[in-house]
């Protein structure tokens, strides 16, 4: 909350000695004051400043102050509004009490201290709300955001499954042995590969040691050691086959190695 933004407030009054007093009484508090002789000047006045607070008197002419508040609050709704009335018309200053029209009430003559502490409630009051507007409204923004980011990456998220099952398709009909490696462990293994090792119990997570012959295995452990390509050609099940092994460069919830086999044509 801005507590050093200017505060504006309008009275309201058809008597000028009342007015001028007023002015001085409020002067000392630091307000930008606004005047109006009725209340038609006041919605005048209202219709080109914006206001916080509201001092009318209640006896004037053409209109009454809870006439003249009555038509603020449907115009003017977040300002806060009092009467200050040398007169006690009770069933006007009760209907307009209970319509929400008038937040005090206060009497002719006037305590100073009593009137300035009233007005400066009022302001409070008057800021606060514009407070809670503005939390409401960057609340509601943020919320927008939120869900706008939410969107976007439930769509990516969408995009990514779809991708992933695509990649696994295209992975499984390779027509090569593919094998995922992640310290020492077999993490993929495509169709290629099951086939080809099917004598041995290829399942994820044992260890490449025991599932795949000597040369693969030197074939992964060289390209850890290296950090670089390593490939081999060697002879398995009376075919010549090449094992190459890289480090897996994609991102992914494993850091690890892609280790293929291929038959070689001689």
């Amino acid at each position: 909350m801005d507590i050093n933004r200017e505060r504006t407030l309008l009275l309201v009054d058809d008597e000028e000695n009342i007015i001028r007093s007023l002015r001085r009484l409020f002067r000392r508090e630091g307000y930008r004051i606004l005047t109006a002789n009725s209340g038609k000047e006041g919605l005048q006045v209202l219709e080109q400043e914006s206001v916080g607070v509201i001092v009318s008197d209640q006896r004037m002419p053409e209109m009454t102050g809870s006439e003249f508040l009555h038509q603020v609050t449907k115009l003017y709704p977040d300002t806060v509004r009092l009467i200050l009335s040398g007169y006690t018309d009770l069933e006007s200053v009760t209907d307009s009490i209970n319509r929400g029209a008038i937040y005090k009430f206060l009497t002719k003559p006037w305590e100073d201290d009593l009137l300035c502490q009233n007005v400066r409630e009022a302001f409070r009051i008057f800021e606060l709300n514009e407070e809670n507007l503005r939390l409401t409204e960057a609340l509601k923004v943020a919320n927008q955001e939120l869900e706008q980011r939410v969107e976007k990456k439930t769509r990516e998220l969408q995009f990514n499954v779809q991708a992933l099952k695509i990649s696994q398709d295209i992975l499984e009909e390779l027509p090569m042995t593919v094998l995922g490696v992640s310290e020492g462990l077999i993490i993929v293994a495509n169709q290629c590969a099951r086939e080809l090792f099917s004598e041995s119990p290829l399942l994820m997570g044992m260890p490449l040691d025991e599932v795949c012959p000597e040369e693969v295995v030197n074939v992964y452990e060289k390209a850890v050691s290296d950090g670089e390509l390593a490939l081999s050609d060697f002879s398995f099940k009376g075919n010549l086959v090449r094992c190459q092994c890289q480090r897996n460069t994609s991102d992914g919830p494993h850091e690890g190695f892609i280790l293929t086999m291929r038959q070689v044509n001689i």
